[in-house]
Parts: C-alpha cells; structure tokens; sequence
C-alpha cells in the first residue's frame, strides 16, 4: 500500500516558508520521498502501517494551507504512467515488500 500526500502550502511570509519547510522536512523523516513538487509518497508493508503514517501527517500539519492524503495499492500504484514532455518514460520500480534501513 502507499500513502501519498499532496499538499498546497503559503510560502508568502518568512513564518510560512518555516511552516514549510518543517512539514516536508517531517515527511522525509518519516520515509516520504518526493515524487513531484508538492507530493511525496512512502511505502506501507500494510493498511495498519499506512494509518499509523497518517497519523503522523496529521500531527505534524502546518497552520495554514492544504494536505491531502490517499492511500492506493501496489497494484493501482504501478499503473501509474509518467510522462516526461512526449516521450514516456518508465516508472520506479516499487520497493521491495521487506526492507531493511
């Protein structure tokens, strides 16, 4: 399962950067990984695992803006086309269901 989060945050005052700044660096550490400006993605070995992530976006959100977050499967994640100008490109390999850090 992956949980993406997509996300529209101001950046119009030196507060809202910080504010920024803060909720990706919390996504990162929390083992998201950007998959494009303002999305970011992480892999969850189950629904249970995925909740327990969002839990986590949801105690770290900034005072302003907007996040969404949904979850999809392995399967739904790897029909994913990804287009780079008029030529396709294929996507990432998915991780591998056990991992060790």
């Amino acid at each position: 399962m992956w949980v993406v989060a997509m996300f529209d945050l101001p950046v119009d005052t030196k507060e809202a950067r910080r504010q920024y700044t803060l909720f990706v660096k919390h996504l990162r550490r929390d083992g998201f990984t950007r998959v494009q400006y303002s999305v970011y993605a992480r892999h969850s070995p189950s629904k249970e695992n995925a909740e327990v992530h969002i839990s986590r976006i949801k105690a770290n959100l900034p005072p302003d803006g907007e996040v969404r977050i949904i979850t999809v499967t392995d399967k739904q994640f790897e029909r994913m086309s990804v287009f780079w100008g008029n030529s396709r490109k294929t996507p990432e390999e998915p991780p591998c269901q056990l991992e060790f850090f």
